[in-house]
């Protein structure tokens, strides 16, 4: 990880953040403070197995250690709170931050293996209608450590691989652009997840100069448009957003990100009972996507407390589908996960403050 070998690392009384620092920076550190050179690799080991505390380093000696707690923090990212579905294996987890703010995970397991999705802001400017996020508040952009923490912590609660990352939880990704390109790369990195960027999914609501620089990263990282409307009257209504993107110019960007990349989109589209379900809805996505390259997921729209949105029945979202898929459009509904835990993005965050 070299994203942040800079001094933007998230500090607490001048100790940084060990999971900000970078691996040229630590490197320096330990050539400064005179320690052998491999003792570099064995802490950088220990960080991309979750550890929260120094003394966890256990092959490490006693004045390393104290060393490396005079001068950095590992207490940023503290697990407040985690519940665990009985429906399936999903684990949602609330984290404490430093400045006393949280973030909530999702741990899902699938048939092509495990996936993370993590939180990119503390809270979320995006003003979604229907969105637990936008409810909770807006406080700070997250450090890629703290992104890297979250994988690396829910990694070793599950005991298992993470094989798939997701960029889609409390926070819109485009508005923290260097840190969640830093996060994706250095998960890609061999010496840290080694997940590759093709098992990644970075989401935005919409923000279109960041789409065209996302273009030009040369990463073949899937990216998603939530996009749960068909009209700029609705979409503006349900994400304010459209009122500066609106969906013409949305999806000239989404052709030229096609054209530029060869990647294929996903659109994410929830769905509500009575606001955005009809077919109508159905044949103007249709229209609205034709001749792209590109894929339709469905979402079955959460019920929220006390927001007026509720997840349209089956039989709608079925009809749906099949007249998406009857114009040509490649689509899949979400499998739902962890209905039972307040899965949804900003639920559990929500709930507790």
């Amino acid at each position: 990880m070299e994203a942040d070998d800079s001094d933007d690392t998230g500090t607490s009384k001048d100790k940084r953040y060990l999971y900000d620092v970078g691996a040229n920076a630590l490197s320096q550190w330990i050539e400064n403070e005179e320690f052998p050179p491999y003792r570099f690799r064995q802490i950088w080991q220990w960080l991309w197995r979750g550890v929260n505390s120094f003394d966890q380093m256990t092959d490490l000696p006693k004045d390393l250690r104290d060393r490396l707690a005079e001068d950095f923090v590992l207490d940023h990212v503290l697990l407040e709170k985690k519940l665990s579905s009985h429906l399936d294996e999903t684990a949602k987890y609330l984290w404490k931050l430093h400045d006393g703010e949280t973030i909530e995970s999702v741990f899902m397991s699938y048939k092509a293996g495990t996936s993370v999705c993590v939180s990119s802001q503390v809270g979320c400017q995006m003003g979604c209608d229907f969105c637990a996020s936008s409810k909770a508040g807006f406080a700070r952009d997250l450090t890629t450590g703290e992104l890297l923490a979250q994988v690396a912590f829910i990694g070793k609660d599950q005991a298992r691989r993470i094989d798939h990352i997701v960029v889609m939880g409390i926070g819109e990704p485009m508005q923290n652009y260097d840190h969640v390109v830093g996060f994706l790369r250095a998960c890609n990195d061999p010496a840290i997840f080694n997940i590759s960027m093709r098992k990644m999914t970075v989401s935005t609501c919409g923000i279109i100069p960041q789409i065209h620089k996302f273009a030009g990263e040369d990463m073949p990282v899937t990216l998603a448009i939530s996009l749960h409307a068909t009209t700029n009257r609705l979409r503006s209504s349900l994400m304010p957003i459209n009122r500066l993107y609106p969906l013409e110019d949305l999806m000239d960007a989404c052709r030229d990100y096609i054209d530029k990349t060869g990647r294929r989109i996903s659109f994410e589209y929830a769905l509500f009972s009575g606001v955005n379900d009809s077919p109508d809805d159905a044949r103007r996505l249709v229209k609205l996507l034709d001749g792209m390259l590109c894929h339709v997921n469905i979402i079955p729209g959460n019920d929220v407390p006390d927001m007026p949105y509720k997840g349209s029945p089956k039989d709608r979202v079925e009809n749906f589908r099949q007249i998406v898929q009857t114009g040509g459009i490649p689509v899949t509904v979400r499998r739902e996960l962890g209905a039972d835990i307040m899965a949804a993005c900003g639920q559990l965050r929500r709930s507790n403050t």
